[in-house]
């Protein structure tokens, strides 16, 4: 059996994946990153609490437990992306860009201080080999798949990584955490962006990045109100607005460069086709030609049929049916069934 380090959140997810790498016979290193200090409701870092959580399965389940401080990568990598990516008027997807530079390039390069062959995690997703290649396929729990957001995951990122949970669903997780006694069976949901548990995106970037400038709206060509800044808004939001014109507008479109935000109507949030860049395939190296497949534009969306053509820095998307705001700066990943083919990231 391996030596394997795995990423230990002070979760159920996380927890139930080491407890079953321990079952199967593998030497298991527990690992908790220390990746930011954002303050809980409760005004208890939730960096030390899941730590301590952490450690209270490890010695429980009889592994050696560490904690490693990455706040330095992660603001850098992580933080300072979401920011810079808000202020040009894009949505942006940090999970993706954490899974791929924090949990599955700094643990690895860590974990093989510690003597470990491979890393793991509690991702609800399988790993696969198709004609020599690693590759990603989708959770048995349908609703609790992450393939969405490890798209961007490398070779041999994928060669070096195990994901004890894609076989299960997460009502079986639950289960085994309880059979277990483990202290994180009723563990919470993690938060959707962990460094910002108040959801207050806009707040946390002007206290970071300073005030953000306000603009115009525009409809139908004309200026019909003040916004409070790009940071604010993302495309398709209707909420939040503070506009009264009659009939429901939804963001269309974000200018940063001119500072103006375009609202148009329910018709017009719905788009087929978009360009994407950043890309990365798992069954081949590159797009050489059109391919048919489907795919998604956000994490809770459903897949759906479009056509992928190479074109010069990225991929041309058509889709067969018009999708709901599309919005720039966020993930599009590609299947065939249940495999992953790749993603980019949405320019326009």
């Amino acid at each position: 059996m391996s030596n394997v380090a795995i990423g230990m959140s002070g979760g159920v997810d996380s927890s139930v994946a080491a407890a079953l790498l321990v079952q199967q016979g593998h030497n298991v290193i527990g690992v908790t990153m220390k990746l930011h200090n954002a303050q809980l409701p409760d005004n208890d870092c939730c960096n030390s609490r899941q730590a301590a959580d952490a450690l209270q399965v490890a010695k429980k389940i009889g592994i050696p437990h560490h904690v490693v401080d990455f706040t330095d990568e992660f603001h850098r990598y992580v933080v300072d992306y979401f920011i810079n990516e808000y202020k040009r008027g894009k949505t942006p997807n940090p999970c993706a860009v954490c899974n791929r530079l924090i949990k599955f390039d700094a643990l690895f390069e860590k974990a093989k201080t510690l003597g470990a062959d491979y890393i793991a995690t509690g991702h609800y997703a399988k790993i696969v080999r198709q004609g020599g290649r690693f590759c990603l396929q989708r959770a048995a729990d349908e609703k609790k798949d992450q393939t969405y957001f490890l798209y961007s995951l490398s070779q041999l990122q994928l060669s070096k990584s195990i994901m004890p949970l894609g076989q299960i669903t997460k009502n079986q997780t639950r289960e085994i955490a309880n059979n277990l006694g483990l202290a994180t069976a009723k563990s919470k949901e993690s938060q959707e962006i962990c460094f910002i548990p108040d959801n207050d995106y806009a707040a946390f970037i002007e206290r970071k990045a300073g005030i953000s400038p306000h603009g115009d709206f525009i409809y139908n060509g004309e200026i019909v109100g003040k916004h409070r800044g790009v940071i604010h808004y993302t495309v398709g939001q209707r909420k939040g607005l503070g506009l009264a014109l009659g009939e429901p507008v939804y963001v269309t479109k974000i200018d940063p460069k001119a500072n103006k935000i375009h609202l148009g109507t329910e018709k017009e949030r719905y788009g087929t086709e978009l360009f994407a860049s950043s890309l990365n395939f798992m069954p081949f190296e590159e797009l050489e030609k059109e391919i048919k497949c489907t795919a998604k534009i956000r994490y809770n969306a459903k897949d759906s049929a479009c056509t992928v053509r190479p074109v010069e820095n990225g991929v041309h998307v058509i889709f067969e049916q018009p999708q709901k705001a599309i919005t720039p700066g966020q993930s599009i990943v590609f299947y065939h069934n249940d495999i992953v083919l790749g993603g980019g990231r949405i320019d326009a």
